[in-house]
């Protein structure tokens, strides 16, 4: 009996279904086996504030690529998946939620911000994870972190401290990106830039 191929591809039919069965086999699933040479890729962590670009995509395809080849080769292969709180973007676009119910940041308090924040990560967070998905990246998504879960913040904390006591990091004076509304220090990428003719004074 012969199967009628489609004209046509049509990826609703193939690419959900293969992916929906890799998920249930555990393809991706990396378990520890001393018998195999380990092979670990750590995804750069996209912020959860926005949806995955043209840059996004392209990287994510190349780590797969390695990994899926790894895995080919016989090492115990593992992508750990994640994603990363953008503090600043992702204090932005709360507050911004916040603001359309009348409500203020410093109303709140430190301990019902960081909830906020929970609560819109949990509610929007997922569409990053989703397009990862969508691309076929073979991550270990039983092992998916955010950047502010629990474990992950008391460990930054402690490499911050190891590496100040260890001389390598310091508090220096030197000019930064102020924003007087957040009070915050901004990354250079974070600050729209203006030129203005001005006057050095001394």
């Amino acid at each position: 009996m012969q199967t009628k191929l489609s004209p046509q591809y049509n990826p609703k039919e193939i690419e959900d279904k293969w992916y929906h069965f890799w998920e249930n086999e555990g393809s991706f699933h990396s378990v520890p086996d001393t018998s195999k040479e380990p092979y670990t890729i750590v995804i750069p962590p996209p912020n959860v504030t926005g949806v995955l670009h043209m840059g996004h995509a392209l990287n994510n395809i190349l780590q797969d690529i390695v990994i899926r080849w790894r895995r080919m080769q016989g090492y115990n292969a593992l992508w750990m998946p994640g994603t990363d709180h953008a503090g600043i973007a992702t204090q932005n676009v709360v507050e911004r939620e916040l603001a359309t119910k009348r409500i203020k940041r410093d109303e709140l308090g430190r301990e019902r911000f960081v909830e906020e924040v929970w609560k819109w990560k949990h509610k929007y967070g997922s569409t990053i994870i989703q397009q990862l998905k969508k691309l076929g990246s073979s991550c270990d998504w039983a092992r998916e972190r955010f950047t502010m879960d629990e474990g992950l913040s008391a460990a930054v904390k402690e490499t911050f401290v190891r590496l100040y006591k260890r001389g390598l990091i310091y508090k220096g004076t030197y000019i930064i990106n102020w924003c007087p509304r957040c009070r915050t220090a901004l990354a250079d990428d974070e600050v729209e830039h203006e030129e203005h003719e001005g006057h050095l004074c001394t």
